[in-house]
């Protein structure tokens, strides 16, 4: 379904994504892993036609999304929950909602919306800035749903909200694209939530991908060892954990 080859990209004189390839397919999550600074947010601004320079191709559906504004992309089939939710918060959730779909040319808020957050059904009248942060974060997932996507780039979703919610979001997600056939990636620094929800993952650092592997539950606990391990601050680039002694 999307398709990156090869991508590259940066701000300016200062490149940050180097060499990613990496697919995804209907009805699958892949998470992007990685610390802070590693690229992941950059990576989905490149997608979503934010990232001012770009090499490479990012292809969906067959066609190049390179070139593209990011309102063309979203009328594609893509949409985004970035980082910090960028809600509008003088807006009512309904008026946020409606924004949201413009994209999918629809003329009424999706019920799946209240299925899967019923929550914002008692919110409708309600300014989006008088949330709590955990309902906001609902409304910017609902808002990006109301749009129809294909596919679904979550930037950081659990940031700075409750573990309740974050316990939502890990059953929400996969429910999503059980039953939608939503495809969604994942960018998170939380390794419980990727390893709950995704099929794959990569792990991204310093703009490469450093390391990819498909999520096995029955084996969960080796996997989140060998990617906490690439997560720590300490972990010296270049030098892949599996090759060391991980027991």
């Amino acid at each position: 379904m999307l398709h990156i080859d090869d991508l590259s990209g940066g701000y300016g004189d200062v490149p940050v994504l180097r060499g990613i390839t990496c697919d995804l397919a209907r009805n699958e999550i892949v998470g992007v892993l990685g610390c802070n600074g590693a690229g992941k947010s950059t990576l989905v601004k490149a997608i979503i036609g934010l990232l001012p320079q770009v090499s490479g191709d990012i292809r969906f559906l067959g066609e190049s999304l390179v070139g593209l504004r990011t309102h063309e992309i979203a009328r594609r089939g893509i949409g985004l929950v970035p980082q910090g939710r960028w809600i509008f918060p003088k807006l009512t959730v309904r008026e946020n909602l409606m924004v949201g779909m413009r994209a999918g040319g629809e003329s009424d808020i999706p019920e799946a919306v209240f299925h899967y957050f019923p929550v914002l059904r008692a919110r409708l009248e309600q300014d989006g800035g008088t949330l709590s942060g955990g309902e906001q974060q609902v409304l910017a997932i609902a808002r990006a749903l109301c749009g129809r996507p294909k596919v679904l780039l979550l930037d950081e979703p659990s940031d700075g909200v409750q573990p309740n919610l974050v316990d939502l979001l890990g059953d929400v997600i996969p429910a999503l694209c059980r039953e939608s056939g939503l495809a969604v990636l994942l960018v998170e620094q939380n390794l419980d939530l990727v390893l709950k929800t995704a099929q794959r993952c990569i792990v991204l650092e310093k703009g490469a991908v450093v390391h990819a592997e498909r999520v096995d539950p029955a084996a969960q606990c080796l996997d989140a060892h060998v990617l906490a391990d690439y997560l720590s601050p300490g972990h010296p680039a270049g030098l892949s954990p599996c090759s060391r002694n991980t027991a």
